[in-house]
């Protein structure tokens, strides 16, 4: 018997491997470039207020460090959204997509309001446990209270990503991002050397920036929701169900940041040298995370598609593709960071005793980018499963894992390297293995319109 002239399965395998691949960077590299976009509006502020005075530079670094911590812990504004309504995408319920969209704003907008009704009076407090001295802590309070009003703001941008790329779109939101880092810029140099308002021009110019952004994508998702007759209105029960969903994200996000605080503790009791060194070290392993971060934005918004969709056996094949896409970035950020690490000392100082405590450091960390590009794919694949219960479990396992044995480094002696060695080989290892694990358990793959 003669076979068909259809395609075998190997061209099946290969069209399906080339739409993944597709589909990932159509998502990927847009939301790299809205990532990178982020973090500029600090280094605009810190640039343009480093010219009023070291005060003025010490206080923005208190009180930017205060914000952005404040900000990031409710990025699951942004990631349980997406999850969300890609499923909804994938069910093809546009309509209720967008209403759940919605919801994510609403709620995000509530938690602004309260976030501004604590923090504006603390204000000062905050300020003094975070150790401002007499000089800067006046410049770093006025910075804090002005920024604080675009919270609402910085929040309801983080949802209505989430609702955007939950739809598939990551252009919007890199267009976004790059208007709001040029008008940051033009208000900045306006409102602090124009017209004299010192720091608290750069506060009112990053908050004006913010609100812009919020305006911009609230016109689009609001446009979308009236084009589809999804309902506008607060939902006591959407809301709810879009907290429900983010207390898992928020346990996540938590168990990240006590990692990062932690190392960065144990890094200080070393000393000064060792300490300049590990902040390099982290501005440069943040850095490397924002591209593979884009992997994983991707991934949520992919897989959530597939299992509303009902396709299980997509989602699967889009998670191994996703999983070659995290090992080979980060095999190629690896070698890169390899290769330029005798000369990337020399860009941040002069000091040749950092340069010696980081060549090291940073070969340990080039080795380890592809167990990070793991990570990070399964982080979003999950998330984009709503699988939140299990990520909040295994952080909070790699936590009890990593702190002991991190605390320990200074106790027994150990340096820089050895700190290192926790944070990107114990901690990203036991983070690969959880994530790795529930994955091959194939318990995330529950489809439908709603993960029950």
């Amino acid at each position: 018997m003669l076979k068909s002239p259809g395609r075998t399965a190997p061209d099946e395998r290969r069209r399906s491997v080339r739409r993944h691949d597709r589909e990932i960077l159509a998502l990927a590299l847009p939301a790299f470039g809205a990532l990178v976009a982020e973090p500029l509006f600090v280094m605009v502020d810190t640039a343009m207020v480093g010219h009023l005075g070291t005060s003025q530079l010490a206080g923005l670094g208190v009180a930017a460090a205060l914000l952005t911590t404040g900000v990031n812990i409710f990025v699951f504004l942004a990631y349980a959204t997406t999850a969300a309504v890609a499923r909804r995408l994938g069910a093809g319920d546009l309509p209720m997509a967008l209403r759940q969209g919605m919801d994510g704003i609403w709620l995000a907008l509530l938690i602004g309001l309260a976030v501004v009704a604590v923090v504006l009076p603390t204000a000062p407090a905050l300020v003094e446990v975070f150790g401002a001295s007499p000089t800067a802590a006046p410049h770093a309070v006025t910075y804090l209270r002005i920024s604080t009003l675009g919270i609402p703001a910085m929040l309801v941008v983080l949802a209505a990503t989430g609702v955007l790329r939950g739809l598939q779109d990551t252009r919007t939101p890199l267009y976004v991002a790059i208007g709001g880092f040029g008008a940051n810029a033009a208000l900045n140099a306006v409102l602090i050397y124009g017209l004299g308002w010192g720091i608290a021009g750069s506060a009112w110019g990053t908050v004006l920036a913010q609100c812009a952004m919020a305006g911009v994508y609230l016109l689009v998702v609001v446009r979308g929701a009236r084009a589809h007759g999804a309902s506008l209105r607060p939902h006591a029960a959407g809301i709810r169900a879009s907290a429900r969903a983010g207390t898992p994200l928020l346990i996540r996000t938590l168990s990240v940041r006590a990692v990062l605080l932690i190392a960065t503790a144990v890094a200080a009791r070393l000393g000064d040298i060792p300490m300049a060194a590990h902040q390099i070290t982290l501005t440069l392993w943040m850095l490397m995370a924002f591209a593979l971060d884009a992997i994983a934005i991707a991934g949520q918004a992919i897989i959530g598609r597939y299992l509303g969709a009902g396709d299980a056996p997509g989602a699967r094949a889009a998670c191994r593709r996703m999983v070659q896409w995290g090992l080979v970035s980060g095999g190629v950020l690896g070698l890169l960071l390899a290769a330029s690490a005798p000369v990337v000392p020399h860009v941040f100082t002069g000091d040749p005793q950092v340069h010696r405590q980081l060549l090291p450091v940073l070969l340990l960390v080039a080795v380890t980018q592809p167990i990070a590009g793991v990570v990070f794919v399964l982080d979003g694949v999950l998330m984009g499963a709503g699988d939140g219960p299990y990520l909040a479990w295994a952080m909070l396992l790699t936590l009890a894992v990593f702190a002991p044995v991190a605390l320990l480094v200074p106790v027994a002696g150990g340096g820089l390297v050895a700190l290192w060695w926790t944070v990107a080989g114990l901690m990203m290892t036991t983070r690969m293995l959880t994530l790795w694990l529930r994955t091959r358990t194939g318990r995330w793959l529950v489809t439908g319109a709603v993960r029950g």
